[in-house]
């Protein structure tokens, strides 16, 4: 029997492509004017690499903000490295483009979130963009990312639907 085309896998990846797209442009160039960027990801993905407090602390997913500060980011096909700022404690950490749940720039309302997938091709469905609320709030002061040294995880929940 011939298998039909898989539109989500392909949306997918498209998508996944899309923000390798956006990190490199700011691994080479920085962030332009307000950008700046919430991506929660899948801590108990195995190819995430992060320090044993944090996993502890976060055991099933985290978000973190790339805006004030980060440092080392460097982006290949299958994920990013950054350094975070985690209570005046610089941490890096490996997020593969697979364990990424959502990313969202509030500063222009632009979001996806990434439906988890049970198994390689299993799930259709693409990855939804969203819109944001537009009242313009980034979720609070001192963010994983941020400044004031302190790490928060951050609701994303203004931008769901």
């Amino acid at each position: 029997m011939a298998r039909g085309i898989d539109y989500g896998g392909m949306m997918h990846r498209a998508m996944q492509g899309l923000i390798a797209d956006v990190l490199q442009v700011v691994a080479e160039e920085g962030l332009p004017g307000e950008h700046h960027f919430f991506i929660t990801f899948d801590t108990r993905d195995e190819g995430v690499e992060m320090a044993d407090w944090l996993r502890e602390r976060y055991p099933e997913e985290m978000t973190i903000v790339i805006q004030h500060w980060f440092d080392n980011l460097k982006v290949t096909h299958e994920g990013f490295t950054i350094t975070l700022n985690f209570g005046n404690s610089p941490e890096p950490l490996y997020i593969p483009f697979d364990s990424v749940r959502t990313f969202v720039d509030p500063s222009v309302e632009f979001g996806l979130r990434f439906e988890t997938q049970e198994g390689e091709g299993d799930d259709d469905s693409p990855p939804e963009a969203e819109g944001g609320d537009g009242n313009g709030d980034d979720g609070g002061d001192g963010p994983a990312g941020g400044t004031g040294g302190g790490a928060e995880v951050v609701s994303l929940d203004k931008w769901r639907k």
